[in-house]
């Protein structure tokens, strides 16, 4: 796919996110629904539409290492490793999160954040210059999809924008968790 037929959806979805919206997008591991990570209001309306509180689950993506360097005060230097060494989506859950929205936030106050690895989502973050959430495309309770065509209609009717790539894709490939603590604990949270 060229990088011509990103230009719509990109400006469309930063469109979007900048007003504090949702989008539906494909990740490298399955349908998310994204928003503004930094925007508390817009996190809520994702938490709102899965009908779930997301502070344990949620993910979120960042462009690139140096994205991830302005939004984690310390990134220790056993992230750097699993993410290189990595044969699959790797999210790692870091200790001192800033400038994140309250809501994407656990209970301990960690963040879950990926580096994207994929082309559309690399694009858009760094057009986007902030973090953007990928909560997956399903209501609590209910199985993740497997394609597009599995994303239940409530979801589809409660985005702004619904990202027209890749929906004859089947990816349902959830990442696996690490958390790694400040103090060199590292807790496999999804293998």
């Amino acid at each position: 796919m060229s990088n011509d037929n990103f230009l719509l959806p990109l400006k469309e979805c930063h469109n979007v996110l900048e007003k504090g919206g949702l989008i539906l997008y494909p990740t490298n591991t399955f349908w998310a629904i994204g928003c503004d990570a930094t925007n508390e209001l817009a996190v809520k309306k994702i938490q709102d539409l899965k009908q779930e509180n997301l502070s344990e689950t949620i993910i979120c993506l960042v462009a690139n290492d140096a994205m991830l360097e302005r939004y984690v005060a310390n990134v220790p230097d056993l992230a750097y490793d699993i993410m290189d060494l990595a044969t699959k989506a790797t999210t790692i859950v870091y200790d001192t999160p800033k400038g994140f929205a309250k809501n994407v936030l656990g209970t301990d106050g960690s963040v879950a954040v990926r580096v994207a690895n994929d082309k559309f989502c690399s694009y858009l973050i760094g057009r986007f210059k902030k973090p953007i959430v990928a909560a997956a495309a399903n209501i609590a309770g209910t199985p993740l999809p497997k394609n597009f065509e599995e994303i239940d209609g409530a979801i589809l009717a409660g985005v702004d924008y619904v990202v027209n790539l890749y929906q004859d894709k089947e990816i349902a490939n959830p990442s696996s968790i690490i958390k790694l603590g400040n103090d060199g604990t590292v807790k496999i949270i999804r293998h």
